[in-house]
């Protein structure tokens, strides 16, 4: 089985182009996705109607679930700007996607860990920046999961770990967003560069491996259409990966 794993893409519609054509050059026998679909001051809408084309099983990322849940007066801008773009079937779509997904049997999807979008499965904040947790701290986020292979997202970073049950837990990084620029304060200030990323696992006869893919696509398209919506902060986080 070879799996390609996505996650993150945050409304940014070029970036995601760019990632499924290099999957479809290198060939793979599915493509799953790890939640946060549309938030940015991007294309979200666009974003969102692509991947309903697809049909790719899903996730709810927490950007998803704040879309559907959350009022106006709670929202970044960002988020507002989604808010109003996707509209209320969408944002209602949205909300509505599972919490994780089983496929197989033995392979678990997630966007944070199996029971909280918003906490980091392989990583914790210290001093700012995201670090690896303690093997200890990945098996209690866990939990009694039971699966050869977890796949999520949530923290834009690559990284892969062997978790003490056995479980290979495989995050591919973000496809469109390195970094967010509504909160530069977020524990995902480590230096970044603005490429998309993705995930290639493939199970073989001595169990899971993964290939981490990191690309080059037109991110100045990306950043001239922040600007255009008024983003200029977010425009130089496309740029450079970086606030």
């Amino acid at each position: 089985m070879r799996l390609a794993v996505i996650s993150d893409i945050h409304g940014n519609l070029v970036a995601l182009e760019s990632v499924l054509a290099d999957i479809k050059r290198r060939g793979v026998d599915a493509i799953v996705n790890c939640g946060d679909l549309c938030n940015s001051p991007l294309w979200p809408r666009e974003t969102f109607d692509y991947l309903e084309t697809l049909g790719l099983p899903t996730v709810r990322g927490n950007h998803d679930r704040w879309i559907a849940e959350l009022t106006t007066s709670e929202m970044s801008p960002a988020l507002v700007y989604s808010h109003d773009e996707l509209g209320p079937a969408r944002r209602r779509a949205l909300g509505e996607l599972p919490v994780n997904l089983r496929l197989d049997g033995d392979i678990l999807m997630c966007h944070g860990t199996p029971t909280d979008d918003y906490e980091y499965l392989l990583e914790e904040n210290h001093e700012g920046s995201l670090r690896l947790a303690h093997s200890d701290v990945v098996q209690r986020r866990l939990g009694d999961v039971q699966a050869s292979l977890v796949v999520c997202g949530h923290s834009h970073t690559q990284g892969m770990a062997l978790a003490p049950n056995g479980s290979l837990i495989v995050n591919p990084g973000s496809v469109g967003c390195p970094i967010f620029a509504d909160n530069p304060k977020a524990p995902l200030n480590n230096c970044r560069a603005p490429h998309a990323r993705y995930a290639i696992v493939t199970k073989g006869d001595r169990g899971w491996s993964a290939d981490f893919v990191t690309l080059v696509y037109d991110w100045e398209a990306a950043a001239r259409r922040a600007d255009a919506n008024g983003r200029p902060d977010w425009a130089t986080s496309y740029r450079t990966g970086n606030v």
